[in-house]
């Protein structure tokens, strides 16, 4: 076991806790009691690790996160294509990973799952394997990823919620709770139900990330095309960029629906 560490920022493990000789703590990083740290671990500076944590595999975790309770973390695909090998689950810094989440690494040798910065994932939060998380997301408690998903930046899906494989949850979008979700979900959009459709704009996301009022009401138009002209996904694409302006958000917008091979939600 290698801790990097000063007389002001201490590493701290519990007696009870078992860490492999070969995982890296950097200085500050406080481990809870019955915790499980595994060898090819490496933990960042300032990360606070609660009771009964288990950390397994090649997982990498950045600066000031925060584990809470029974979270299982890097534990072994549950992908029935895994043949072994090295797979990677990388987390980068100031995340919250609430009580028993279970994050999966990548499948095939060499592959990651990869979470960004600044998420909150609550109790009993699920992400499968190879998915990618941005920055600043919130999956709700006992929100589900498959594998493969892809949930951009602000993101917000609510509890209860599963997500099919290989679908994308748009920037700064919302997922209401209890909804099975089995197409991509366009940035700043809010959709909900079983199967989940589409209902309006994440208006209060998007004032509360100070997206301008001129941006918002382009988006407006935009969402009335993709949904309520009865154009087809690539027509609506045409006339929304022929007939609004491309700002930003309609440019974010626009080139999330082009790669939506997987489709959008109706």
């Amino acid at each position: 076991m290698e801790i990097h560490t000063d007389s002001t920022h201490k590493t701290v493990i519990h007696p009870t806790a078992i860490v492999n000789c070969g995982a890296e703590l950097d200085r500050g990083v406080e481990v809870g009691p019955f915790c499980f740290i595994d060898a090819h671990v490496k933990i960042g500076a300032g990360t606070k690790i609660g009771p009964r944590v288990t950390l397994e595999g090649y997982t990498t975790l950045g600066r000031n996160n925060q584990i809470f309770t029974g979270a299982v973390i890097g534990s072994l695909t549950q992908d029935k294509k895994y043949k072994g090998g090295k797979t990677y689950l990388r987390i980068g810094d100031n995340n919250s990973i609430r009580e028993y989440c279970t994050l999966n690494p990548g499948t095939l040798e060499g592959t990651e799952t990869v979470i960004g910065n600044g998420n909150l994932l609550m109790a009993y939060a699920h992400i499968a394997h190879d998915c990618i998380v941005g920055d600043e997301t919130v999956i709700a408690n006992n929100g589900t990823l498959a594998g493969h998903c892809v949930v951009e930046d602000k993101a917000i899906i609510g509890g209860l919620s599963g997500v099919h494989q290989f679908v994308t949850i748009g920037k700064l979008s919302i997922v209401g709770g209890c909804s099975k979700v089995t197409s991509n979900v366009p940035p700043f959009m809010m959709v909900d139900g079983h199967p989940a459709k589409a209902y309006g704009l994440n208006g209060v996301g998007m004032e509360r990330n100070h997206v301008p009022g001129e941006e918002r009401s382009y988006l407006k138009k935009a969402f009335k095309i993709i949904f309520r002209s009865g154009l087809a996904l690539k027509n609506a694409i045409h006339k929304i960029e022929e007939s609004i302006p491309q700002t930003p958000a309609i440019v974010i917008l626009l080139e999330f629906l082009k790669k939506s091979d997987h489709g959008i939600c109706k």
